[in-house]
C-alpha cells in the first residue's frame, strides 16, 4: 500500500546519529588496527629468538658448549675461531644467515656460565623501555 507522500527518506537526525555511531566505531577500531604492525613485529622477533635458541642448542649438542660472547651468533653461520674451539662444528652451519630483528638491528647474544642470554632491543634499539620499545628476551617467551 503506497503512502500519499510518495517515497520516504531518512531524516537529518537519523543520518547524524548514524554518522556519530560510525565516528565512535572508527575512534575505537582504527587505533587497534594501527597497533597491529607493532604486535606483528614483536611476534616476528619472538619467532626469530626461538629459531636462534634452537640453533644454539644444536651447536651445543655438537660442540658441548655454546659459542662464547666474542664468537657470537655468527658461529651459527660460519665456523668460529678462538676459544672455545668448536671441534664438531657442522660444515653446513646451523642457520643459513643471521636474521636482523624486525627493527633492522642485530639480535644481542651473550654467553654466561652455562647458558646464554638472547634478546632484541625492541623498536628504540636501546636497553629497557616499555611497550614496543621494550626488550624482547628469549627467557621471557
Amino acid at each position: 500500500m503506497a503512502h500519499k507522500w510518495g517515497q520516504q527518506g531518512f531524516t537529518l537526525i537519523e543520518i547524524l546519529v548514524v554518522v556519530v555511531i560510525i565516528g565512535i566505531l572508527g575512534a575505537v577500531i582504527v587505533p587497534n588496527l594501527l597497533s597491529r604492525p607493532d604486535q606483528a613485529r614483536i611476534t616476528a622477533a619472538e619467532t626469530d629468538l626461538r629459531v636462534l635458541a634452537s640453533a644454539l642448542d644444536m651447536y651445543r649438542l655438537d660442540n658441548f658448549r655454546y659459542p662464547s660472547t666474542d664468537q657470537g651468533l655468527e658461529a651459527l653461520v660460519s665456523r668460529p675461531s678462538g676459544f672455545p674451539e668448536p671441534r664438531n662444528w657442522n660444515p653446513d652451519g646451523y642457520i643459513k644467515k643471521l636474521p636482523q630483528d624486525p627493527w633492522n638491528s642485530p639480535y644481542v647474544y651473550e654467553r654466561n656460565d652455562s647458558d646464554f642470554i638472547l634478546f632484541s632491543l625492541g623498536a628504540d634499539g636501546l636497553e629497557g623501555g616499555e611497550g614496543v620499545n621494550a626488550d624482547i628476551r628469549f627467557s621471557d617467551i
